[in-house]
């Protein structure tokens, strides 16, 4: 491994820290490194080609008001690349205006998500406004370049896919909506190249729809009237449609008006799936009722005849009951455990011409963060790749390919003490087939003190990684990623451009 230290930042976290989100698989990384020729153990495949693009919540300071949530946590972005048979691999803060900010402080300067945002030293971002935008939530890849996002709104901080500097964040040809910002999980569209997106606030009309083309200019953005302010989290799109929600899990109403947010679930209350054309106004929205559930993530949507077919993570139990037993952090993360949730894949199919809702269960097993075969996002796709979750914790312990036609499942077990990330699933170069590829995933290793990067040959998951890349420090566990094929990176085959980047 030819290893280069490129920066450390500056961290106040105690020494004897004891919080369960910044300790463990959770204990956050400070360092930067650039690291090439990685050892591998195993084979890789040389039709691997491109970048695994990680993001993940990696405080550097305590709560403002010692209630860290790890949604708080400042963006880190781990990129593991692939070319010719070698892996290299780079992690960079992704440097927000936030974080900047308390790097020159040396202090939080903002509430977190579970603290009072009135305290906040500074005015700040967000649909709730006076929090931190620390851009550590998703990470996704458009016009050539990283998209890192928040999950509840901001700005879009561009990455280097290669380097993992921060570009500075998107402008879309002076049409960034930068009162209300972008949600996490903005979707973009291989076939097209276009980027559709949302956001939400507490003000009228609560919902905004957009649409930001391949030469990434805002083109096309119109409101989305709610009935009152709400917490959506992702949206689905297929080649005509965009695929919104309103959710009944959202911020009392009642509390708001005090300026305190606390979201309740309300099951009395259906869940509303809104279709709107691709460039349609928001008044041509069309409404879906379905049975009440909160879901997180969806994992695409495709039409077929007069339906839409969506699919995703039903939640039996979008708000777990606060049994009083536990620490105060046990029932503070309640909400992030899998199997406290009971999330299920889940396909809902919306009539276009009979306005009805037909659902059901995908699968008995509980399993979230699903992703499918990028270039099937949009249209008829058949194997989702997701995690299944250490009971009560929020940490992935395996991978499962559900086979959405069958039925089927394949699922490999990490192995006590080892946790992984969200995995991609990335196209053989010349892949002829939806599942002709690779599943990539980062993992935390408790047992051994170390990371690495898994590939898994996606039609044989059970067979295990048919390599595993070691990483140069073991880093903090971590969720959402994205894929970006070496023919989609600029200058990735150019050789100046290969070796100046590589050596950045």
């Amino acid at each position: 491994m030819d290893l280069e230290i490129l920066g450390r930042a500056l961290s106040t976290l105690p020494a004897d820290d004891d919080h369960p989100y910044r300790t463990g698989p959770w204990r956050p990384q400070h360092t930067e490194y650039q690291a090439d020729d990685l050892e591998v153990i195993g084979d890789l495949p040389a039709d691997l080609d491109g970048v695994y693009i990680r993001n993940t919540e990696n405080p550097v300071h305590p709560a403002q008001q010692g209630r860290y949530h790890p949604f708080d946590g400042d963006g880190m972005v781990h990129i593991a690349g692939f070319r010719d048979g070698k892996a290299f691999y780079r992690n960079r803060f992704v440097k927000t205006e936030g974080f900047t900010a308390e790097q020159q402080a040396g202090r939080a300067l903002w509430a977190g998500i579970a603290e009072n945002p009135a305290k906040s030293e500074r005015d700040g971002w967000c649909a709730r406004g006076r929090m931190k935008d620390a851009s550590s939530t998703d990470v996704a890849f458009h016009n050539g370049v990283a998209l890192t996002s928040f999950w509840q709104c901001g700005d879009l901080y561009r990455v280097d896919p290669v380097s993992g500097e921060t570009l500075g964040r998107s402008e879309w040809g002076g049409g960034f909506p930068s009162s209300l910002g972008v949600s996490a999980h903005p979707k973009p569209d291989q076939r097209t190249g276009e980027m559709l997106f949302f956001n939400y606030g507490t003000d009228a009309p609560y919902m905004n729809y957009g649409v930001v083309d391949a030469h990434d200019d805002l083109v096309h953005y119109t409101g989305i009237e709610l009935p009152g302010p709400r917490l959506p989290h992702d949206m689905a799109f297929t080649e005509n449609y965009a695929i919104l929600n309103d959710c009944p899990l959202f911020w009392v109403p009642e509390a708001l008006a005090a300026g305190k947010y606390v979201s309740r679930f309300h099951p009395d209350l259906p869940m509303r799936l809104g279709v709107i054309p691709r460039r349609g106004d928001g008044s041509e929205i069309v409404w879906f009722e379905a049975a009440s559930t909160y879901v997180l993530h969806w994992t695409n949507a495709y039409e077929n005849g007069d339906e839409i077919v969506l699919e995703g993570f039903h939640q039996e139990t979008p708000e777990p009951e606060d049994t009083g037993n536990g620490s105060m952090y046990e029932r503070m993360f309640r909400f992030l455990a899998l199997d406290r949730m009971g999330t299920h894949l889940h396909r809902w199919r919306l009539n276009l011409r009979t306005g009805g809702v037909t659902e059901e269960r995908l699968s008995d097993r509980i399993s979230e963060f699903g992703m499918i075969n990028p270039v099937h996002a949009g249209i008829a796709h058949r194997y989702t790749y997701a995690a299944t979750g250490k009971p009560g914790w929020f940490l992935f312990d395996g991978l499962v390919r559900h086979d959405t036609v069958t039925g089927a499942e394949e699922h490999f077990s990490l192995g006590e003490g080892v946790f992984g990330s969200e995995t991609v699933m990335a196209p053989r170069v010349g892949s002829t087939g939806e599942d002709d590829g690779y599943l990539v995933t980062m993992t935390v290793d408790m047992n051994r003190d170390l990371s690495e990067c898994l590939v898994f040959d996606a039609q044989r998951l059970s067979d295990g990684p048919l390599a595993r890349v070691r990483l140069p420090e073991r880093i903090s566990s971590g969720t959402h990623s994205t894929w970006a094929a070496g023919a989609q990176i600029p200058g990735w085959r150019d050789a100046d451009r290969a070796v100046d980047t590589l050596a950045m």
